[in-house]
């Protein structure tokens, strides 16, 4: 903590505040918050200068009150009360060159519950919940009610949750380099390092449609229920780097799936529709499974080329040798793939069965 007598450190804050763009140099930051400082410093260091955007408006040209030896911007209204967050991010990262910095604050969905539960007697906490994720959450995602929803509110107070939080800002070019919990509100601060991916088309809604690496190498739509957050895609490289796999398949510690999601994900009701790529032929009964970009390149090269020289499936070998270790679960996939390109026929006939009953006498799920 910062006393308010003591000498302050080395770094500049610059304050941009209303819509008349008045720029002050203020130095009341270190004072009303200390533990964002102390959050900065243990990732920055403790000389930096930046600047403090007290709005979420887009209608000032940030790069012009951005000094030229800024490190970047910290933004200190919530992101739940922008209107276009992705808008709004793709706005700084323009202004911003590769390297430098954007702080923004949100309040996560987890830290809402809590805060409803301490306005609401317990009887009261469920339902209040529940209308306020309906009304703050589904409504600006449904296409028939989001027009409606934007218009009332102008966007703001949406639920969020931080992994969707963190997916936004990746997709918007930035990387995240830490965040943190600073009373009832998370501090996100990454890095430029390229320009946004303006994608138009994220995982947002029931259904999705995934691009996965299919034979030949070629780019497949695989089509699946959502069971993850919106946007979490853009999550695979970061939570890859940052938690690694638990068995070679799955992240661990993967926060980007729903409560819901990990229920529907034991029963294999996400992949229900997957049977239209297997109708379509883009997938066969028992194969590899179809993998995002990213993983695929995270595969030995060798398996690479195994991989791509057949049609991946909806039975995964993974049910027949239960692999435990990163290495198990890349030897699993050779040995299908090798098995499978002598006989055809006869090995996925076998694993098909092995697969079955190891899933329904053994009980084996998906996590």
């Amino acid at each position: 903590m910062l006393d308010s007598d003591l000498e302050l450190p080395a770094y500049t804050i610059q304050k941009v505040t209303g819509h008349h763009r008045d720029v002050n140099s203020v130095n009341e930051l270190p004072r009303t918050h200390p533990k964002l400082i102390e959050f900065l410093e243990s990732n920055i260091g403790p000389e930096f200068t930046c600047r403090m955007l007290c709005q979420d408006d887009l209608c000032f040209d940030t790069h012009k009150f951005l000094p030229q030896n800024a490190a970047g911007f910290v933004c200190l209204n919530r992101l739940n009360n922008v209107r276009r967050i992705n808008k709004f991010l793709e706005k700084y990262n323009q202004s911003l060159k590769a390297g430098q910095f954007i702080v923004v604050k949100m309040e996560t969905k987890y830290r809402r519950a809590i805060r409803i539960r301490n306005q609401f007697p317990v009887l009261l906490f469920y339902p209040v919940t529940v209308i306020d994720f309906f009304i703050h959450r589904a409504l600006p995602k449904l296409y028939l009610t989001k027009g409606i929803y934007f218009g009332l509110t102008k966007g703001k107070n949406r639920v969020i949750t931080l992994p969707e939080g963190l997916a936004r800002l990746i997709a918007c070019g930035f990387d995240i380099l830490d965040y943190r919990l600073i009373g009832n509100e998370t501090y996100i601060l990454a890095k430029k390092i390229k320009k946004p991916a303006f994608d138009l088309t994220p995982t947002y809604g029931l259904f999705i449609k995934l691009k996965r690496i299919g034979q030949h190498g070629n780019v497949i739509d695989v089509y699946k229920i959502r069971t993850m957050h919106p946007f979490s895609e853009y999550l695979q490289e970061y939570l890859y780097k940052k938690h690694g796999t638990n068995n070679g398949d799955k992240i661990e510690d993967d926060f980007r799936v729903t409560s819901w999601g990990k229920f529907i994900r034991k029963f294999w009701i996400d992949e229900l529709p997957m049977v239209w790529n297997l109708l379509r032929r883009d997938l066969k009964l028992v194969g590899v499974r179809p993998i995002s970009e990213h993983k695929f390149s995270t595969y030995p090269v060798s398996l690479q080329m195994k991989r791509t020289q057949f049609k991946p499936g909806l039975i995964p070998p993974f049910y027949v040798d239960l692999p435990k270790t990163t290495e198990e679960f890349y030897q699993s996939e050779e040995k299908y793939l090798n098995s499978y390109e002598k006989n055809p026929v006869r090995t996925d006939l076998k694993y098909l069965f092995i697969a079955l009953y190891n899933i329904l006498i053994k009980g084996e799920r998906s996590r």
